[in-house]
């Protein structure tokens, strides 16, 4: 008997996880199909996603770049829909006829969909860490209220909900600590008083992992780490405590489980996210990813060392969020957003970003948010005190 193909919405299909996402979605065409695709601004891009993957629906973010899509399509003979705006991401999110929804959209935009998604008991692959980190027990009740599956596509919480038993109800009497490795991004070797000088282009040049501008920052800053600390927080029911980074320089051992037994389980990989998605597509089953297999007699060492606090300040920002008021953590993450924009425009020198994300930390006291509306609001005054800190610091 055939298997009805699952039918899946790419949220943010022209960034690097969209695009590793169609990848392994065309490798399987007996398994997946493709509903529907979205993106801000990169027209032709998806103009040749819907030329490949045929979707019902095409999103773009704003009107200009729809009406563009629109004539390219229709130019083409292509009878994909085109919508624009949030409410339409929303609607392909949570639509009926969706089976999974990759959440790849960059930032605290992503986090609508992603509970539009959860709220309508989709298989929701997590690459959007922002969700979890704006959203955070909101995120996690509307999951559970839902029925959804989630599934996280990080490479480090996929390395650690592999390396955990399949039933949830285990994991707080099991685990001891989830240590989070960190390649240490380009700066790993660099003086601290050297930083004030890097470039975009500098910060953008990641050494083993190909990613969007805003991530390969927070890479080299270590506040995507960060951001994955409090996401393993919510994601695995630990204490902040018996969350430990690492630093990893070869990216191969992805992250690890410390159990109360003292064994530690791990998952290793080729630097490819490629290997999570396709673990999140076909959870519990295994596919084919089309990435390269290690190699083990090729590998001279792998070592773990420490982080240098004073190389990666933003890092510590983690715990102090966690211990902190409800709705700290989505404060952090606006203003860093902020920051990370100000340095990519040369509005702010990289080694302010710390400076603007603590300021507006010490500016913004979150009251406890209930609802999205309230997470939008905190989010927009942590936005105003994060461009006024940026203004302040400005390069």
């Amino acid at each position: 008997m055939n298997t009805p193909k699952q039918r899946v919405t790419v949220l943010g299909s022209t960034g690097s996880v969209g695009v590793s996402t169609l990848d392994v979605i065309a490798r399987h065409p007996e398994r997946f199909e493709v509903f529907a695709l979205s993106a801000a601004t990169k027209v032709d891009e998806m103009l040749a996603q819907c030329a490949q993957f045929s979707p019902q629906f095409a999103v773009m973010a704003s009107a200009p770049h729809a009406e563009m899509l629109a004539e390219k399509l229709k130019q083409s003979g292509l009878k994909t829909r085109v919508l624009m705006g949030p409410d339409a991401i929303e609607n392909i999110a949570s639509h009926d006829d969706v089976d999974a929804v990759m959440a790849a959209i960059v930032g605290a935009a992503g986090l609508a969909p992603c509970l539009a998604a959860a709220r309508a008991g989709k298989r929701l692959l997590l690459a959007n860490k922002e969700a979890l980190v704006v959203g955070g027990e909101l995120f996690m009740r509307t999951v559970r209220e839902g029925g959804a599956t989630l599934l996280p596509i990080d490479s480090e919480h996929s390395a650690i909900f592999q390396s955990l038993p399949e039933d949830p109800s285990t994991w707080a009497r099991r685990i001891d600590k989830i240590i989070l490795t960190a390649s240490g991004g380009p700066f790993l070797t660099r003086s601290p008083g050297s930083l004030g000088a890097v470039t975009p282009e500098q910060a953008c040049a990641h050494p083993n992992w190909v990613m969007g501008r805003k991530i390969s920052v927070d890479s080299a800053t270590m506040m995507n780490k960060a951001l994955e600390v409090i996401e393993a927080r919510h994601l695995f029911g630990v204490s902040p405590e018996q969350i430990e980074v690492v630093i990893h320089p070869q990216s191969v051992v992805h992250s690890m489980v410390q159990f109360t037994d003292a064994s530690v389980i791990a998952q290793l990989g080729t630097p490819d996210m490629r290997v999570p998605i396709a673990v999140g597509l076909a959870w519990p089953e295994r596919i084919e990813s089309g990435a390269a297999r290690l190699d083990f007699r090729q590998m001279a060492s792998l070592t773990f060392d420490a982080p240098d606090a004073a190389l990666f300040p933003g890092l510590g920002l983690a715990w102090h969020a966690l211990r902190a008021a409800p709705g700290t953590t989505a404060v952090l993450n606006a203003a860093n957003e902020v920051a990370v924009e100000a340095f990519l425009d040369r509005r702010l020198r990289f080694d302010r970003i710390h400076a603007v994300n603590m300021e507006t930390l010490e500016t913004v006291a979150p009251s406890k948010p209930a609802s999205l509306a309230d997470l939008l609001a905190l989010d927009a005054s942590a936005r105003a005190a994060a461009n006024a800190a940026a203004l302040r610091f400005a390069a």
